[in-house]
């Protein structure tokens, strides 16, 4: 069952930990993202079911997901691991904080970071970039996407602390 965790149990858990109890996983459903991104949100650990976005230099869709209710979930994005545009930046950030998401995983780049470290939501991405995307209304939501390699499906769990991220289908713990 994919509901959402409550703030108190966000932190109630360790992906060493997690690492080390399905290290065995061979069947795909326990997956490690590789240690690529970096912390830029005020919250260091979350947890929650995935919603997905795949998009390109286009942050249209990224917008529309925090403006919507999180209610918990992880907003993962597929932006092509591009570094020439970012896909969330102060004011998403501000949205995806008071609209209850947990936290905001991209693999692709975000601006401004000192207002991301003050809002109160996980956001990991792969560096920094001051330019804008380019608003085209293209790209999908809530569709199976490969983040650096590692599938990533709507309505699985993602786990991130200090440590890493990690990938399940299904709530563990």
């Amino acid at each position: 069952m994919n509901t959402p965790v409550a703030p108190s149990e966000r932190a109630s858990f360790a992906t060493c930990d997690l690492c080390d109890a399905h290290k065995g996983d061979g069947s795909g459903a326990f997956r490690v993202l590789p240690p690529v991104f970096r912390d830029f949100g005020a919250v260091r650990a979350f947890c929650g079911p995935v919603t997905t976005v795949k998009c390109f230099e286009d942050n249209s869709l990224v917008k529309a997901a925090v403006d919507s209710p999180g209610e918990g979930r992880v907003l993962v994005v597929d932006g092509g691991g591009s570094l020439r545009r970012a896909l969330l930046g102060g004011n998403l950030g501000a949205a995806a904080a008071r609209n209850g998401w947990a936290g905001v995983v991209i693999d692709g780049c975000v601006r401004d970071v000192a207002e991301l470290a003050a809002h109160q939501v996980g956001i990991r991405a792969l560096a920094s970039m001051p330019l804008p995307t380019e608003k085209r209304n293209e790209g999908q939501r809530d569709v199976a996407v490969q983040i650096q390699g590692v599938w990533v499906r709507p309505g699985d769990w993602l786990y991130a602390d200090a440590d890493g991220i990690v990938v399940a289908d299904r709530r563990l713990g």
